[in-house]
């Protein structure tokens, strides 16, 4: 698998798309700072006026023209200060190309935004408490960004979204991260992914369909039908119908914590957690010019594939009940969410 990213998604109507567009543009970018945005080979401009960037904006969207912007973000979890990319698509675009219809990115390369080396002290190394330590540096950053896209207020436009380590917004259980405005509709997720893997579509065009009318979509495909999930095991190599059509009559409640149960950190993870605290401790030292005398330390590279597979296998989830009544289903951008939710559906016992 390939990384990039990570990339942010976000979907709403296309009549509350500049005014979700612009409130996540006042929540992510440094106030003051320049914003360079391109609607078009002769629609741009330059300029540290959000005012003027969302006047261009509202005078010009629609049709083929969407809205590109760049500038800068605070990340608050680790107070790094990088690039991020804001775009925003009509449904004419979305027809021709689905890439939104909201979508972010934090960094211009890949190696902004996710750690390429960390500093260790001297003595025995631990692949997968540095492993572990990439994932505290960015983990944080992600789900805020996430947040500051979907909900950077309490407007209710954005009903749901996602992160990924892709660049596409695919089905929301191969999603690194998903974002629903309502808890009580956390099961859209698995039937938002069994549609999209089904019947071929694309999610960014139907993401905001009902759960009544994606409940539908389902019980019309032929009893007994699967789409093939990128599962460890024959019961999780798979997702039919039946399962999605059980989740879906699940009281959501009980349904979200088999979720949270399941989000247990496994045993390599928890064995590997504490070091990696040590590491994240000396970084904090050398970042802070009033620490004092900091133990002997030096750089090693975590990009590398022992490093990643042990995200890719390990890294926590986190199910996180929003006080909006929203909920965020998280975990590293080098994992998807499937795990987590086959757990807990097996949990409940409702894989078929």
């Amino acid at each position: 698998m390939s990384y990039s990213g990570p990339h942010f998604f976000a979907w709403c109507n296309e009549p509350e798309r500049v005014d979700a567009f612009a409130a996540a543009l006042s929540a992510l970018m440094i106030p003051g700072d320049l914003i360079d945005l391109m609607m078009s080979a002769t629609i741009t401009s330059r300029t540290r006026s959000t005012d003027d960037v969302l006047a261009t904006v509202r005078a010009n969207f629609g049709g083929q023209n969407s809205a590109h912007l760049g500038s800068g973000v605070m990340l608050r979890a680790s107070e790094r200060v990088m690039v991020f990319s804001l775009a925003c698509y009509p449904e004419d675009s979305e027809d021709d190309h689905p890439y939104g219809p909201l979508k972010a990115k934090a960094g211009e390369r890949k190696w902004d935004f996710y750690p390429y080396e960390l500093a260790v002290s001297r003595g025995p190394r631990s692949v997968e408490a540095e492993a572990a330590a990439a994932y505290h540096v960015v983990q944080g950053d992600i789900e805020d960004l996430l947040l500051r896209l979907c909900a950077p207020d309490a407007s209710g436009r954005v009903p749901t979204g996602a992160c990924t380590g892709e660049e596409e917004w695919i089905a929301p259980v191969e999603m690194s991260a998903t974002y629903n405005a309502n808890a009580a509709e956390v099961a859209r997720d698995l039937a938002l992914s069994w549609v999209s893997l089904h019947d071929k579509e694309s999610v960014s065009r139907i993401a905001g369909t009902s759960l009544e009318a994606l409940r539908a979509r389902v019980e019309a495909a032929p009893c007994g039908a699967r789409v093939p999930m990128k599962g460890t095991s024959e019961l999780t190599s798979s997702l039919s119908r039946e399962t999605v059509l059980k989740a879906l009559a699940t009281p959501p409640a009980t349904l979200l914590e088999a979720l949270e149960a399941a989000a247990v950190p496994d045993d390599a993870w928890r064995a590997a957690d504490p070091k990696a605290r040590e590491l994240m401790e000396l970084r904090r030292q050398l970042g802070d010019e009033d620490a004092g005398e900091v133990p002997p330390a030096f750089w090693v590279d975590v990009t590398t594939r022992e490093h990643t597979r042990f995200l890719e296998e390990h890294a926590p989830f986190h199910v996180r009940r929003l006080p909006s009544g929203g909920v965020v289903l998280a975990t590293h951008p080098y994992r998807t969410l499937w795990p987590l939710w086959a757990d807990a559906l097996f949990v409940l016992g409702l894989m078929s």
